[in-house]
């Protein structure tokens, strides 16, 4: 009867369990910081926005993009103010749009007219010059481009963007250019309850005066990326000197509802008219990106000042003329993709505005997400000490998968929760207990190097106790491979050599072939005499064990080559092996008799090995491989020695030798293999002479190959006895 543990050995873990608690406590409620914590929820964070974006397109949002192709037409950026004063009497006028907001800033003024230079002559050298004096009316009128870009912007629902800037430390910060009156002001607000946060800047650089004064109202569009250097939240409202100023996105959602809809300023809300948004503690939004980039219509800049644009893709839409070259760098990392458009960013905020998609997080959540993490914690400090390791996992992967689907559930409602830190306090958690049953983990790895050591390398019984697994030397049925090598005239050389030599002989190559063999995962079988046998995918389970059992015969080979000068400064033979694989259904486990015990395969595919491996001193090949084998490596190059019956099977089976990686090939190999392959092929056929023409080609070029000579004296001998017309092209081995 197994003993049941102590209240000492509970106490212990109890322990344990409430200084974890307590440790993620303190980082909930922001008494310690733990900046893995911290990016583990940005992880979730991101992980949640991606599985619940729309991916759908919404045509109210345009922008018109000031793109590569915009610039390759328009010439380079900035372009001239009289033909963003076309720009936007063509979007106005001609197609008819219901609101426009500027994702840049025109903050110099115009100098490319000529006029500075047209001043400079009347005043100067042509001040006596009647016609020009008489011109310059006209002329200031028709190159004061500044003017003409004002004036398109009057009386008509423009947003012109600005920037703020923040200040560091004693860092002076810099106010250029013109930004348009606040919203309202801090003390306003005061007077009316309201005492909110909000962000507060120290500069700005905004437009030309005489821009911002004739446009309809105005809206920074700063972005402020987490620690991470990922846009996830913007503010829809900034404080700079007592003034409460709109973002571009909430200055253009407030003309979509009317230039005059009044704002209203809550502890957890700004409403716009009949709109709400949904704010935090610094009146800041989480972007609520429909998808990737592309979820609103794309229009050229040049197509809408050349006229290319389909009216009605433009009629009524709030349109956004932002960025997406390169060399403007406006370009942000997003949850839904590292390299986003700023502009899009903008255009995300307006549509959840307007749909009243904007996340939020409640002021209740802390308490709610601190309850939840002390009752987990409970649960888990008194239920996992007495759980066993299968119902540990379990009930950890219940607990955070119910985490996860709630996260979600309440994502769709428009709550954001905090999963990061209830989810690493289960895993935790998890991780302390089932480490405290390190000893009885232990004498089950202790069982299984006893069991398995002497069969398979010691990095192999390391990833079988890694696994968890059970394992077994009983017996069982698999898809495995396996491997036999043979010295070729290994009788002749050891007639050759005294007893003692041919021992440290025999010692000499298999030491180098054994570790090629585990260093490619496999599983030696047996030795026999200078014969070996291996297998791969057992004991434990390679998806790969038709590859690297192949990968280890080619080493096997290259080994052998690379031992010949050696066993020559030995005085010894140089030897050469031939290796034969199959892949197949057998039987491995512990077999033998009561004696004696081997862990060991059986079956017709390993038969099969067998007859290929002594295939391959006929064939003058280094390796054979069967049919099985071959398929289950589609990335190497074979070729296709023969259709064969060997001893003791009915079935013919394919042969191929293995050459090599694809890639890696000389074109001329690539070239005779198709050539021989159209030779086999005519063969097959009973083409004798197109047989016979490709293999005596190739016989030229390579007259060592012998698969050649093996072909031609076949044809030469079914040219005089025809094998008839039912033949199937095999070739009958009558011996092993």
């Amino acid at each position: 009867m197994a003993k049941q543990p102590g209240a000492k050995h509970y106490l212990v873990r109890h322990i344990l369990s409430s200084l974890c608690v307590a440790l993620f406590t303190a980082h909930l409620l922001n008494i310690i910081d733990f900046p893995a914590l911290v990016s583990l929820e940005n992880v979730a964070y991101d992980l949640r926005v991606r599985e619940t974006t729309l991916n759908t397109m919404d045509p109210r949002i345009v922008i018109v993009d000031i793109d590569e192709k915009s610039l390759a037409e328009e010439g380079r950026w900035p372009w001239s103010r009289k033909r963003m004063a076309d720009l936007i009497h063509i979007l106005f006028d001609e197609y008819g749009i219901g609101a426009l907001g500027f994702d840049v800033v025109f903050a110099e003024p115009e100098t490319n007219s000529g006029l500075s230079v047209l001043e400079e002559l009347s005043i100067g050298p042509l001040r006596e010059d009647g016609l020009l004096q008489s011109q310059m009316p006209e002329l200031r009128k028709k190159l004061s481009y500044d003017q003409m870009f004002a004036d398109a912007l009057s009386d008509k629902p423009v947003v012109l963007g600005f920037y703020f800037k923040s200040a560091y430390g004693s860092e002076e910060v810099k106010i250029s250019g013109t930004i348009p009156p606040p919203l309202t002001t801090r003390k306003d607000l005061q007077e009316k309850g309201f005492s909110g946060s909000f962000v507060r800047v120290g500069g700005y650089g905004g437009n030309l005066e005489t821009l911002q004064r004739h446009a309809m109202s105005g809206g920074f569009f700063d972005s402020v990326p987490d620690a991470d250097g990922v846009f996830r939240r913007q503010p829809v409202v900034e404080e700079f000197q007592d003034g409460i100023y709109p973002s571009l996105s909430l200055a253009l959602a407030r003309l979509v509802v009317g230039p005059d809809a009044p704002v209203e300023f809550s502890p957890e809300s700004i409403s716009v008219g009949s709109l709400k948004i949904p704010v935090d503690g610094n009146n800041t939004i989480l972007v609520p990106f429909r998808g990737t980039q592309g979820s609103f219509p794309y229009i050229s800049a040049t197509d809408i000042l050349h006229r290319r644009a389909k009216p009605e893709s433009l009629s009524g839409v709030v349109v956004l003329v932002g960025t997406t070259a390169p060399g403007l760098m406006d370009m942000r990392s997003s949850p839904v993709q590292s390299v986003y458009p700023g502009v899009e960013i903008h255009a995300n905020i307006i549509s959840g505005i307007m749909d009243g998609r904007i996340l939020s997080r409640p002021d209740y959540l802390l308490g709610m997400e601190l309850t939840a993490l002390l009752i987990i914690g409970a649960l888990l400090a008194l239920t996992l000490p007495r759980l066993s390791p299968v119902k540990t996992v379990l009930l950890t992967l219940f607990l955070l998968s119910s985490l996860y689907l709630g996260s979600l559930y309440a994502w769709k409602q428009g709550v954001v929760i905090s999963v990061a830190t209830i989810a690493m306090l289960i895993l935790t958690m998890f991780i302390l207990h089932t480490s405290y049953g390190f000893f009885v983990e232990a004498r089950s790895k202790r069982k299984i190097s006893r069991v398995f050591g002497q069969y398979i390398p010691k990095e192999l019984v390391d990833e079988m106790n890694a696994s968890g697994q059970e394992f077994t030397i009983g017996g069982e049925s698999r898809e495995m491979t396996v491997l036999f090598s043979d010295v070729r005239g290994f009788t002749t050389v050891s007639e050759g050599l005294r007893p003692e030599e041919l021992t440290r002989l025999m010692n000499f190559f298999l030491t180098p072939m054994t570790h090629v063999i585990q260093k490619h995962r496999g599983t030696i079988d047996k030795y026999m005499g200078d014969a070996i046998m291996a297998f791969w995918g057992a004991p434990l389970q390679d998806p790969k064990h038709a590859e690297n059992a192949l990968h280890a015969a080619v080493e096997m080979i290259q080994t052998m080559i690379d031992l010949g000068s050696k066993l020559q400064e030995r005085g010894w033979p140089t030897l050469k092996i031939g290796v034969g694989l199959n892949s197949g259904t057998m039987n491995v486990g512990n077999m033998g008799s009561e004696f004696r015990m081997a862990y060991t395969v059986l079956g017709d595919a390993v038969n099969l090995g067998s007859r290929l491996e002594s295939l391959t001193k006929q064939y003058g090949v280094n390796i054979l491989v069967g049919e099985t084998t071959r398929k289950r490596i589609p990335g190497f190059l074979f070729r296709e020695i023969d259709l064969v019956r060997v001893k003791g099977k009915h079935e013919p089976v394919a042969i191929f030798e293995p050459l090599g990686d694809p890639a890696k090939m000389e074109p001329k190999v690539v070239q005779h293999l198709d050539i021989y392959q159209k030779a086999l092929d005519s063969y097959r056929h009973q083409a004798w002479e197109e047989a016979k023409a490709g293999f005596s080609a190739l016989q030229a070029e390579d007259p060592e190959r012998k698969i050649y000579d093996i072909y031609l004296e076949r044809i030469q001998n079914f040219q005089v006895s025809p094998p008839g017309a039912n033949w199937d092209g095999v070739y009958t081995h009558t011996s092993k």
